[in-house]
C-alpha cells in the first residue's frame, strides 16, 4: 500500500477531497468529490450519483494525470494543519461496482505516484513528500 499508517488513518476519518483534472483547452478543474480509500488496490477510488456524467469523469478519460487533496484545520490555538496531497494517474471507470451504496455508474479510480502529507507527526515539522513506484 503506498500510504503509511498515518496516512491511510488520516484519510479514512476524512471524507471530502479537491480533485484537480485538465478540463477542455488544458484548462485546469477543480472540484469537491467524496472518495474511498482502497486498500486492497493501494488507491484512491472516487464516485457519486451521477459520476460518469461529470466533467470530471471526462476530464480523467482525456487526460489522466490528477491531484487529490485532503486537508483540515486541526485546531486553531494552537495553530494545527493536516493533509495529504496525491498526485498521480486516474482512470474514468464505467464497470467498476460503486464505491458505496447509493452511488450511480462510473468510478475514478486514482493510482498514486508522489504523496505528499503534513501535519501526521506531531513531532514532525513541514511537508514530507515521497514518488510511489
Amino acid at each position: 500500500m503506498p500510504f503509511t499508517e498515518a496516512e491511510y488513518e488520516y484519510l479514512t476519518t476524512q471524507t471530502i477531497g479537491r480533485l484537480c483534472t485538465l478540463g477542455p483547452g488544458d484548462q485546469p478543474q477543480c472540484r469537491p468529490i467524496v472518495y474511498f480509500v482502497n486498500r486492497e488496490l493501494g488507491t484512491i477510488d472516487i464516485g457519486g450519483y451521477n459520476n460518469s456524467d461529470t466533467q470530471k469523469f471526462r476530464n480523467v478519460r482525456r487526460h489522466p494525470r490528477v491531484s487529490l487533496l485532503v486537508d483540515d484545520l486541526a485546531s486553531r490555538d494552537p495553530w494545527v494543519v493536516r493533509g495529504v496531497e496525491l498526485r498521480g494517474d486516474a482512470e474514468a471507470l464505467l464497470d467498476a461496482p460503486p464505491p458505496a451504496e447509493g452511488f450511480g455508474a462510473g468510478v475514478i479510480r486514482i493510482h498514486p505516484r508522489r504523496i505528499l502529507s503534513w501535519g501526521m507527526d506531531p513531532n514532525v515539522y513541514g511537508t514530507q513528500s515521497r514518488n510511489v513506484s
